[in-house]
Formats: structure tokens, C-alpha cells, sequence
């Protein structure tokens, strides 16, 4: 708890001092502390147990365009040979113990020409499986990939399913992405990222 108050303080610092060199256009004093209390306040409620969180996302990116089919694998994954959407929501959250967690609701195909009809807004797996990537450091220095898959789990054929699994991470995992695969393939439907919607301004 020493630690976390001394980061809390830290954290208040820097962010004052980063303030008054750099106002911000987007938000306002008020709004800046409100963030960083509640930053805080989720530092306080891990456990004792050295469970830290490594990722935690309301967001994947359905295969489509590039991604689709083998020409632009990611972390050594290829992507479906048909394009999928999330027509729902997708949450989830990872953590240095390699517990991880995807509530997935409307993993389907996307209303696309290149998807048969009778397929669109719909999944023919009876399972999904999640994936999470790692870079890691080899013996030799080089940078790898290396993947951990989880077990199946039931997926409806609206696309829904909850994916709760403990998995063995590397002892150093860089630059972590998720993805939720096939069950019967090595193949993935959905990566941690977004697409905003076309004409979207940010």
C-alpha cells in the first residue's frame, strides 16, 4: 500500500506539473483530477496477490479488408478466409498471472459480398478460443513471437460466448494483443483494436 501511495503521489505530481507547462484543450483542471483519482483509485483495489493487470479493453477489430485470409498474418496468425463483425459488444481484461477473461456478444460474419447470405449475422463455430501475443526476448537477443491459445469454449450461433481462462505467459511478455480464434482452426476473428466508423472525426 506504501508503494501505491507513493505512486498516487507521484502521479498527482506529474500531472500537475505536465498541467501547468501544457494546458490541456480537451478537458479542464476538474476533469483531469477526476481522471486521475479514478486511475488511482483502480491502482488501490488490486489485490494482494500481485495480480496486475496487463490489458484490460472494450474494444476488438472484426478480420476484414487486408486482414482477411493469409496475405497479412498477425503475430504469425492468419485471419479468416470471410470477414466478421462484433454486432454487439465485446470486454475484456488480462493480467500477470495469465488470467484471462472475453465476454464476447455478436461475433458474426459481416454483412459483406464476399459472405453467402445464409451466413451473414451468424457464426458456424460451435467454439471460440482466445490468444494472447507476446514479443519476448530469445536466449540469443533476437525478438519472438511467441502465442498462448486457450482451450475451447461454447459460442452460440449469434456469436456470443465468455471466454475465462488461465494461461501460462512467458516471463516476459512485450507489447501484448488479444485475439479471439476459431475453435476448430488457427485462425482469428477478432483482435484488440478498433476501426471508427466512416466520417468519424476524434
Amino acid at each position: 500500500m506504501r508503494t501505491l501511495t507513493i505512486a498516487a503521489a507521484l502521479l498527482f505530481a506529474l500531472a500537475g506539473t505536465a498541467q501547468a507547462q501544457k494546458p490541456s484543450a480537451s478537458a479542464g483542471p476538474v476533469d483531469a483530477q477526476a481522471d486521475q483519482q479514478q486511475l488511482i483509485d483502480e491502482m488501490q483495489t488490486l489485490d494482494h496477490f500481485g495480480n496486475r493487470k496487463i490489458l484490460t479493453f472494450s474494444t476488438m477489430y472484426g478480420v476484414d479488408g487486408p486482414f482477411v485470409g493469409e496475405d497479412n498474418p498477425i503475430r504469425d496468425v492468419i485471419g479468416d478466409e470471410l470477414p466478421w463483425t462484433i454486432d454487439g459488444f465485446v470486454i475484456g481484461d488480462l493480467d500477470t498471472r495469465g488470467h484471462l477473461r472475453i465476454l464476447v456478444h455478436g461475433l458474426v460474419f459481416a454483412d459483406d459480398p464476399s459472405v453467402p447470405p445464409e451466413l451473414v449475422g451468424t457464426n458456424d463455430e460451435p467454439f471460440f478460443r482466445g490468444l494472447v501475443s507476446c514479443l519476448v526476448e530469445a536466449d540469443d537477443g533476437t525478438v519472438q513471437t511467441q502465442n498462448v491459445i486457450t482451450d475451447g469454449y461454447p459460442a452460440t450461433v449469434h456469436g456470443d460466448s465468455f471466454i475465462h481462462a488461465t494461461i501460462e505467459l512467458p516471463d516476459t511478455c512485450v507489447a501484448p494483443i488479444v485475439m479471439i480464434l476459431a475453435g476448430s482452426e488457427d485462425k482469428w476473428f477478432a483482435v484488440t483494436g478498433f476501426e471508427a466508423p466512416e466520417g468519424a472525426t476524434h
